[in-house]
């Protein structure tokens, strides 16, 4: 209950902060922009959707099932489909409106990138539940397809390529950073995106593929979940690891 209510605190005091800060600070200084932007866009990454999702519809606490991780897979496999899909679009969301925000304060891929580099960390380690959360996925993509739109679509069509035949969200998800980051480094070196995102699929990517470790590991031994198969409770059954993304 009390991270459901601090969460729907949320949005009104990152107003009142924005509006302090934009009255008090001149914005045309970079300090300023840094100083709207990345607290803002940590918070708002931290909002825990999947589990506020599952827990106010479904009464289920997702850290209690398969990975324990609080993203879209997860919520599939404890909470079901349609919650699933309402959780990654609000997870999506969490990186669109980081970078937004900073494409609207400042005109500076820089602040863009940490923008969006913050909004997943926040989703991967919310202060909002003692900082374990997802893996950064969906969240990622949410800041990729505003800083890069044509690597987004990519990383998106990677993933799908790898998911579907496979049954394995886990190894779409770690093709999908593979495209993203390579389909990102065409851009810059065709001159088409500006160097600096090259930092946000670099560091991005190198993140996400971090917390995936568990699910490499896994996929090595053939023992990594399918799409389809739900999540057994932790520690309800011998044997069976933790699985999700």
């Amino acid at each position: 209950m009390g991270t459901l209510v601090l969460s729907l605190l949320v949005p009104p005091v990152l107003a009142v902060y924005v509006l302090v800060i934009a009255l008090a600070l001149d914005l045309d200084r970079t300090y300023a922009q840094y100083a709207l932007v990345a607290p803002v866009a940590y918070v708002l990454g931290s909002i825990p959707w999947g589990f506020l999702l599952a827990m106010v519809v479904r009464g289920v606490d997702v850290r209690e099932y398969g990975s324990g991780r609080t993203g879209t897979s997860n919520v599939l496999r404890s909470a079901g489909g349609k919650l699933a899909v309402l959780a990654l679009g609000l997870d999506l969301s969490k990186g669109v409106l980081a970078v937004l925000l900073a494409k609207v304060v400042a005109d500076d891929p820089a602040v863009e990138v940490a923008a969006g580099l913050l909004a997943l960390a926040g989703h991967n380690w919310p202060v909002f539940l003692k900082f374990k959360g997802g893996r950064g996925i969906a969240t990622g993509l949410g800041g990729l397809l505003v800083m890069e739109p044509i690597a987004g679509a990519i990383a998106v069509a990677s993933f799908l390529v790898v998911t579907l035949p496979t049954r394995y969200l886990s190894l779409g998800s770690i093709a999908s950073l593979f495209g993203a980051f390579l389909s990102s480094l065409a851009l810059v070196l065709l001159d088409q995106s500006p160097a600096t995102y090259l930092l946000y699929t670099g560091i991005g990517c190198s993140i996400i593929l971090w917390q995936h470790r568990d699910n490499i590991q896994r996929l090595r031994r053939g023992a990594e979940r399918k799409l389809g198969q739900p999540a057994q409770k932790i520690g309800e059954a011998a044997g069976s690891g933790p699985t999700g993304v």
